[in-house]
């Protein structure tokens, strides 16, 4: 069983940056793949940035490539999602999420995490 706590939300103009945090409970977060999601208003959730456990392999949507960075320090059981370039689109809600995984591999969908936050609202104004 993991908690997570999302952080760093807020109103940025476009072309700006932010950085968002997602802080675990429990000791073995190093054993859980982690990932952030975002969903506008009125439409699903979507599939943003994936981490494996070791922090070595990274996944990122085309949407974000080149804009947006995902992280994490397992001693910190912290998750990072780095925005650059911030555009309109870029609003919704940010949720961190996590699951547990014997491999390395990076989880990209919904249904293929287990535990989820509350989220962060990300506003991107024009």
């Amino acid at each position: 069983q993991v908690e997570l706590v999302e952080s760093g939300g807020g109103l940025v103009q476009a072309g700006g940056s932010l950085r968002l945090s997602c802080e675990a409970s429990g000791r073995t977060f190093s054993s859980y793949a982690a990932g952030w999601f975002r969903q506008a208003p009125g439409k699903q959730r979507d599939f943003v940035a994936g981490i494996n456990k070791s922090g070595g392999t990274t996944s990122l949507a085309d949407s974000v490539k080149g804009r947006f960075t995902i992280s994490r320090d397992n001693a910190k059981n912290t998750v990072y999602l780095q925005m650059n370039s911030l555009k309109p689109e870029d609003t919704g809600v940010y949720y961190c999420a996590a699951v547990v995984r014997l491999s390395q591999a990076v989880v990209t969908t919904v249904d293929g995490m287990t535990y989820w936050g509350k989220g962060t609202l990300v506003t991107v104004s024009s």
